[in-house]
């Protein structure tokens, strides 16, 4: 059993038969999964496609690229019940598609959210790390979350963990060529994985160029057993049990 704990396959304009998707996820052994939520649509959207599918779960949440268009009210209208998880939030400077100052009051706002309901996070950095610890330390040890699709440096990655905060690992860092990067990956700790395809983006090898789907969950799994030489049966079941864990399932 594996546990994908990040996609978009919910959202309109996934571009396969969802039902179809499904079913090999399953086939996989891929039998949860988390469709996250980028605006308050696509929110909404993850909420509906959960209440109807078996096994999947939504988060909800403004992704600092659509923050210009949305209201961080408006996510105040669904409850506890419907969503897992408050995401994907954060601070995205590499692209600045909204302006700083935006971005972290949005930021701030979901992170209220998110311990008004006592749910975890799901963390999108991007070039932003000396904003986003600053802001996650001013509302003290009562957040918790996960570093989603984590590519940044072992250090980044150690102040997470010491938060107490999970890596979330896709595709990329299948096919990353960046050596330093690979032994970042392989040295974080199995009790701190999470394993995430973040379909249909950022599809592993050898699948590159077709979309992604929550079915190539394996590919990250087995890439992330042989740099660590173990099982992946032991990857899967830890990443599950931590899926689990940080999401109250």
């Amino acid at each position: 059993m594996m546990f994908d704990t990040h996609c978009h396959i919910h959202e309109s304009n996934y571009p396969l038969p969802v039902n179809d998707v499904l079913q090999r996820a399953k086939d996989a052994g891929v039998n949860n999964l988390i469709c996250v939520g980028t605006n308050v649509e696509s929110s909404e959207q993850a909420i509906e496609f959960a209440s109807k599918n078996e096994g999947v779960y939504a988060s909800v949440g403004i992704h600092p690229h659509d923050k210009s268009s949305d209201s961080v009210s408006d996510l105040s209208r669904v409850t506890k019940g419907e969503f897992v998880a408050v995401g994907e939030i954060g601070l995205d400077y590499y692209y600045n598609h909204s302006p700083r100052e935006i971005q972290i009051k949005a930021f701030e706002q979901q992170i209220e959210l998110a311990l008004k309901h006592d749910l975890p996070i799901i963390f999108h950095v991007r070039d932003a790390f000396d904003d986003f610890w600053p802001i996650i330390d001013n509302f003290g040890d009562r957040v918790r979350g996960v570093l989603h699709s984590f590519t940044d440096t072992a250090n980044n990655a150690k102040e997470g963990m010491k938060r107490g905060y999970f890596i979330g690992v896709n595709g990329i860092s299948v096919f990353s060529k960046d050596a330093k990067q690979q032994q970042m990956f392989a040295e974080l700790p199995l009790e701190k994985l999470l394993l995430e395809t973040d379909a249909p983006f950022l599809t592993p090898p050898p699948f590159r160029g077709k979309v992604n789907e929550p079915a190539f969950l394996g590919r990250i799994a087995e890439h992330h057993a042989t740099i660590r030489q173990v099982s992946v049966e032991k990857v899967a079941q830890a990443t599950t049990n931590n899926a689990k864990e940080l999401f109250q399932l």
